[in-house]
């Protein structure tokens, strides 16, 4: 397992993108799934930046790469507001966009990019984890 740990601040998505991307790619995974990976890991990191301190915080990135499936394991960890993201419902996609609801899109884009997802709180910790065979 390998772990970053970062401001939550918008400013600090390159360098989260760029520690997954590295690992993917030493891994010899496609542009295609590196790519739902990385828009994955920017709406999930750009959510806690912005919704999960008051003030400033930290979140924890942590990489496991799975060889049988093969597999990324990525769980971000944060100790701010506890927000569970899967209990909201999906969005109505079959209504105009100025008929739905705002919010939920980004959430609901993840949940079907990725093959597992998944949330707890523990120890005062949100942690998120989302895996996606490659």
């Amino acid at each position: 397992m390998k772990e970053i740990i970062v401001k939550a601040e918008v400013s600090n998505l390159e360098e989260v993108t760029r520690f997954i991307e590295t690992q993917l790619e030493e891994h010899d995974c496609s542009p295609k799934i590196q790519m739902q990976i990385i828009v994955s890991v920017e709406e999930l990191f750009v959510n806690v930046a912005h919704y999960a301190y008051e003030s400033e915080g930290y979140v924890t990135v942590q990489t496991k790469i799975n060889e049988n499936p093969r597999a990324i394991s990525i769980t971000f960890i944060d100790s701010g507001i506890p927000y569970n993201p899967l209990k909201k419902p999906d969005p109505d996609i079959t209504l105009p966009a100025e008929e739905r609801e705002i919010g939920g899109l980004g959430i609901f884009m993840v949940k079907k990019s990725v093959d597992d997802i998944s949330y707890e709180y523990k120890d005062g910790n949100n942690i998120l984890t989302i895996i996606k065979n490659f």
